[in-house]
């Protein structure tokens, strides 16, 4: 049990105890600390069914719940509210228990779900750039998270390697090599074990032929033929697509991989084109899927609706299944093969209503019974100086290549303005110059709520002052080394005795809230509660180092409590600043 849900059962027994319903005795972290630890402000709402005053009945909720000697005082304020400041002894106590906790007090999920987080959503032919960076750093500390509560979770970036993007390449190489044998008429095999064409040449490639046939119907019919061909089977095309992806696929890994981002599958929408068919057969059981002008789609639309749902198109009138068809049969995929619970999709806000529109197609056509949640995890664009989505000075997209770059770039640039790391040797200030850049665009994007759009600044981003990565990992190296400088001198960390400073008793506090920022994060599919909260642990350690100067302390049992506390505070940060997917150089 979290401290906040003990609170809240102390006071829901007094509010039982006057003849209420337990669940006005909700329990919040103060909003004014200097009255106070906790507040609750039940009495509020309970006053109307309780027929009395909200000042009279904070009053006796307080008389109640005072009693209990866990709390140093439990005072009514103001019109109803009361105001909580637990004991000293009941604090260090508390953070005592989470800190003998192998899991160090982190909170484990009542129920296990399987939860299938799909982010990232690399494309062939398009290495990743930042477009895929909010997607990628948002859905893996969500799948970190969730992880840690002890759920079941499967991560798949779902790689776009399917549908007319890749009709339109197929064409476009063989508009520049017609004489590959993957366009030879009735060859079945023997094609080259290498790919003719690089990820460069196709990234090249794919704006031309998109613009071609935009403008060009003719060649837009023939893309949308090739596209269908791939689809029927046609064995050149197969075999030039695979080198595709094989390319596209092996760049896009290490892309992910330098971001120090893993998956359990490496799925695309080709995983489920077989079973396109069968599950079309299988939603018109529904009632759901009608023809409209030779094209088949399923009817989404409910007479309740505020903003009415267009028809979804399963099924073009050529036959080729587009990129709805293949989200439908992944969501039957994952809810069948791998058992899904919650599949979460970590994509771009803008997508909202094509995600609206599929979700309500499964729930309709039975794909997705009712147990299972899907719910698209929107978020904001990370935008430049000029409030407009991040992109070179030529006006082109950054390369994620490209982007860590810049970041490690400014993150060296700070090491030295900081006398940092410059008797290290080159191979090692360069590895930690990209974690440090790392951990400040992964902040940098976390602490922003996924949903708004943030300004993508490196030389704020990397500063070692502030609310960034490079001062949380700062943070959690200065304790490694307070410790190291501690156990040199056979300084030995013991019991947690109650707090004698205010930053002392402020940092126990503030580790006492850890479980519900964890929680939250996952409720609300929201990592900024997790960065904020990683945040003030940092500032509250700064305090307390300032404040209580450890090593020169001269009582052996405060100065062994001191350690202790540095100790866990340690191991929360290097837990907390691993959720977000942030990793701590050995040494700054």
């Amino acid at each position: 049990m979290s401290l906040i849900s003990l609170l809240g059962e102390v006071f829901g027994s007094a509010f039982e105890e006057l003849g209420l319903d337990r669940g006005y005795g909700k329990v919040f972290p103060s909003q004014r600390p200097e009255l106070g630890d906790f507040q609750c402000n039940g009495a509020l709402a309970a006053a109307r069914p309780a027929g009395q005053s909200a000042r009279s009945l904070a009053v006796a909720v307080a008389e109640r719940a005072g009693q209990d000697e866990r709390f140093g005082e439990v005072l009514p304020a103001g019109p109803g509210f009361v105001n909580i400041r637990l004991s000293d002894r009941f604090l260090a106590q508390w953070v005592a228990e989470m800190e003998s906790d192998p899991r160090l007090g982190a909170p484990r999920a009542d129920a296990v779900s399987h939860v299938v987080v799909d982010y990232g959503g690399p494309n062939v032919a398009k290495p990743m750039h930042v477009g895929h960076l909010r997607s990628t750093i948002i859905g893996d500390s969500l799948a970190r998270i969730f992880a840690h509560l002890g759920h079941r979770v499967t991560r798949d970036p779902h790689f776009g390697d399917w549908g007319t993007q890749m009709g339109m390449l197929i064409m476009g190489v063989q508009e520049r090599l017609p004489g590959l044998p993957y366009f030879e008429e009735g060859r079945q095999r023997g094609y080259p074990p290498e790919s003719p064409i690089s990820l460069e040449d196709l990234s090249e490639l794919y704006p031309e032929v998109a613009a071609a046939c935009a403008s060009d119907p003719e060649r837009a019919r023939a893309a949308r033929r090739a596209t269908l061909e791939l689809q029927e089977g046609r064995p050149g095309y197969r075999a030039l697509w695979e080198q595709m992806v094989r390319v596209s696929m092996e760049s896009q890994r290490a892309d992910f991989a330098r971001l120090g981002v893993e998956f359990d599958l490496w799925y695309g929408e080709s995983t489920v084109a077989d079973r396109v068919e069968k599950m079309i057969r299988r939603m018109e059981g529904s009632g759901r899927v009608t023809e409209s002008e030779g094209a088949t789609v399923v009817e989404v639309a409910e007479p309740d609706d505020e903003a009415p749902l267009p028809p979804l198109l399963l099924r073009k009138s050529d036959g080729a299944a587009l990129y709805a068809t293949t989200d439908l049969a992944t969501i039957e995929m994952r809810v069948d093969d791998l058992g899904a619970d919650v599949i979460l999709y970590v994509v771009d806000a803008r997508q909202a209503d094509h995600f609206r529109g599929v979700f309500r197609a499964a729930r309709l056509t039975g794909l997705a019974p009712c147990r299972v949640g899907l719910e698209h995890v929107g978020f904001g664009t990370m935008n430049g100086p000029d409030g407009r989505p991040f992109r070179t000075r030529e006006g082109g997209v950054v390369r994620l290549g490209e982007l860590i770059e810049m970041v490690a770039a400014s993150a060296r640039l700070r090491l030295e303005e900081n006398d940092l790391a410059g008797d290290y040797s080159p191979e090692e200030r360069d590895a930690i110059a990209e974690a440090v850049g790392l951990g400040a665009l992964k902040f940098g994007d976390l602490a922003t709520h996924r949903a708004s759009n943030y300004v993508f600044d490196p030389e704020r981003f990397v500063s070692f002052s502030g609310k960034t990565g490079p001062y949380l990992q700062y943070g959690v190296v200065r304790i490694r080394s307070l410790l190291a400088r501690a156990a040199a001198e056979n300084l030995a960390p013991g019991a947690l005795v109650p707090p004698s400073r205010p930053a002392e008793r402020a940092l126990m506090l503030t580790l006492a809230l850890m479980p519900e920022a964890i929680s939250r994060s996952a409720s609300e599919r929201a990592p900024h509660h997790l960065a904020e909260y990683t945040y003030r642990v940092a500032v509250g350690f700064t305090r307390f180092y300032d404040q209580c100067h450890i090593l020169s302390e001269p009582d052996p049992v405060r100065q062994g409590s001191w350690l202790t506390l540095a100790r866990y505070t340690g191991e929360v940060l290097t837990m907390l600043v691993e959720l977000l997917g942030i990793d701590v150089p050995e040494r700054m």
